[in-house]
């Protein structure tokens, strides 16, 4: 097991790019088993869970072959098996979106059950339905068996505007007969980064960037040479490391689209952000007092699917609220066990009041003390990291593994910031 040791209460200064996205680049991968031909992934980041995911499709006879730390070349012309490895699989959550590309594929699929980050329960019911109304038949015991004779498009309404359903019924539907219509689909992001690599590989996706797909099958799909689009988890992460740490940080190679929520909820909670040349800049010594609502009720902070606030955002915005002047609530609809990390900051001295397992109320600014802690899953480790940062004195972080599988070279990039951080292998 490796450790991060942090020595914190310095401002940090300077210039960072951020990695490619984790949640484009997973399905960018799956989407590889839809072609014999080469699928080239630029700025894909080099993380636990794309290294997790390049072994899974080794053992199912993909070539795979890193150009650089950030280009992959796929290539699943001998493709040679519809069942992936299940100690492999149990480590990310990313393994269901193998069910959708095998189905396609091989017409038939033998897939242990998902793991990942334990923050609460992830139905794969939307999966499920969706997979059957295309034609597949499925069975649940100690894995995921299924097969699909015949893939027919057809109209689907989500219960939910699950990210992971929609790709995997995208990478299910591209290649089967007629049209699919996917009605209440997630519209994040990455969602549309993969549309666009799919629609680059020979697809035919209408829709994008909207919560209504049309997906005309076509019979094959070709190479393609497609780019990931930046980290917008952590970029949100530099912006309340900035704001939080008094420094002055720019964040460059970014979209500002993607960001107009972000920028408009973190301005509640005082930070305030420039946009110039495609980079943003936060000036630490520029905030502000946590915002109420009109009438001078305290705001609440809610995270929902996008372009609301990004969930796997709530828990850096909770570290960065512990420097700012006033008192917020933050409302986690999504996952039920996200807001249990907040123990430890209370610990560290965050004036913190868990009200149930959705909702906190933060009051600061308040000063953080260094800790001995370990990162229970990857957002809560970042924050935790930026806690870090942020308490004077000596703090200790075990099981960065789980930080690492959402952010690359994290400590490195600290460092180039002007941050006293060590990684020791124990």
């Amino acid at each position: 097991m490796s450790q991060f040791i942090i020595e914190g209460g310095r401002p940090l200064h300077g210039t960072v790019k951020p990695s490619g996205n984790k949640n484009e680049a997973l399905p960018a991968l799956m989407a590889c088993l839809l072609t014999d031909q080469t699928v080239i992934l630029r700025r894909i980041p080099k993380i636990g869970d794309v290294l997790t995911v390049c072994e899974i499709l080794r053992g199912l006879g993909v070539e795979v072959e890193w150009e650089n730390d950030d280009c992959l070349h796929l290539r699943a012309s001998k493709l040679k098996s519809h069942q992936p490895d299940a100690e492999l699989c149990a480590k990310v959550r990313a393994s269901i979106l193998l069910l959708g590309p095998l189905l396609s594929r091989l017409s038939k699929i033998e897939l242990p059950l998902p793991g990942g980050d334990v923050i609460g329960a992830r139905r794969i019911d939307t999966h499920w339905e969706g997979a059957e109304a295309l034609g597949a038949s499925l069975n649940l015991s100690k894995s995921i068996t299924g097969s699909a004779k015949q893939l027919k498009g057809c109209d689907i309404f989500f219960d939910e505007p699950s990210v992971t359903a929609t790709e995997n019924l995208l990478l299910m539907a591209v290649r089967a007969s007629g049209t699919t219509i996917l009605h209440n689909a997630a519209c994040e992001p990455h969602v549309v980064g993969l549309c666009n690599l799919l629609n680059s590989m020979g697809a035919d996706i209408s829709g994008i960037g909207s919560n209504r797909l049309t997906i005309h099958g076509v019979e094959e799909l070709k190479g393609a040479d497609h780019t990931i689009g930046a980290d917008f988890m952590e970029v949100g992460s530099f912006m309340c490391l900035a704001a939080a740490t008094k420094s002055q940080i720019t964040i460059e190679d970014v979209n500002l689209d993607d960001y107009r929520f972000i920028l408009k909820t973190l301005n509640r909670i005082g930070i305030n952000t420039t946009f110039e040349n495609n980079s943003f800049f936060v000036n630490g010594e520029d905030t502000s007092d946590i915002k109420r609502d009109i009438g001078g009720r305290v705001a609440t902070i809610y995270s929902g699917p996008w372009p609301a606030y990004p969930t796997d955002l709530m828990s850096v915005s909770i570290v960065a609220t512990t420097q700012s002047t006033g008192t917020i609530i933050f409302f986690e609809k999504m996952f039920e066990g996200r807001m249990f990390f907040t123990d430890k900051l209370m610990s560290m001295g965050a004036n913190i009041v868990l009200c149930d397992p959705h909702r906190i109320v933060v009051s600061g600014p308040s000063p953080l003390y260094p800790a001995n802690m370990s990162s229970p899953d990857v957002r809560a480790g970042m924050a935790l990291l930026m806690a870090s940062l942020i308490a004077k004195g000596r703090s200790e972080i075990n099981s960065i593994y789980q930080i690492e599988r959402g952010y690359y070279q994290i400590d490195e990039k600290l460092k180039q910031l002007g941050a006293a951080i060590k990684r020791v292998e124990s």
